[in-house]
């Protein structure tokens, strides 16, 4: 289970007198959950707070009852697909998938047979060893995705992951998003497009964030 225990938040340079945020939510492993709620109740903040990019001011997050406080972003066990991407423009399709799998793109034949596999499942075969910087923002988007649900980490944090697709390409990432669940990936969505909630989501929670 993924614990959202009374996290505190406020963003640094913030008087103490601002409001700030308090989040609370619990989600089974293999359940995929839907954070909904108005701009600026902070959906995309606590995604950032689960995955290390921020520090809360209070509270726990757990995973399988262990703290994930201590752990730095790069050894928890979470992956991510944020709108920006975070392709780097100069490096390959398949070398911005296979850097999800080593940070040095030392990768075995399999590794990179399935890379090659999983773009096909995305409409993207044939885009291997094209350069990052030549594909289109649907394209990236999918890109981004497929390194996402190659990496083993068992969580999948989602914002916005459909930007920029066309229905045919949103309904192929919704079905591998589905098996991806499905295999037991624990999955927290943020999505304006209520599309991507009812095709993906178990549960939609509004009450996970309070004015603190």
């Amino acid at each position: 289970m993924l614990e959202i225990d009374d996290l505190l938040f406020r963003y640094p340079g913030q008087p103490a007198e601002t409001t700030g945020w308090r989040f609370k939510v619990s989600i089974q492993e293999g359940e995929c959950v839907a954070l909904t709620g108005p701009s600026g109740c902070g959906k995309s903040t606590l995604l950032n707070l689960v995955a290390g990019f921020l520090t809360p001011a209070g509270g726990d997050i757990r995973w399988k009852g262990q703290s994930l406080g201590p752990l730095p972003p790069w050894k928890r066990p979470v992956t991510t697909v944020f709108q920006e991407q975070n392709l780097f423009d100069h490096l390959t399709v398949a070398e911005n998938i296979g850097l999800g799998l080593h940070p040095g793109l030392r990768l075995s034949k399999t590794q990179w047979s399935q890379i090659k596999a999983a773009l096909e499942d995305v409409n993207l075969g044939g885009f291997g060893n094209r350069k990052a910087e030549n594909l289109s923002g649907g394209q990236r988007q999918r890109v981004a995705v497929v390194r996402a649900l190659l990496r083993p980490q068992p969580i999948l944090l989602l914002d916005e992951p459909m930007t920029g697709l066309d229905d045919e390409n949103r309904a192929i990432l919704q079905g591998q998003l589905q098996q991806a669940r499905d295999q037991g990936k624990t999955l927290v969505l943020v999505s304006h497009d209520s599309r991507d909630r009812q095709a993906l989501a178990d549960r939609e929670v509004t009450d996970f964030y309070h004015a603190w």
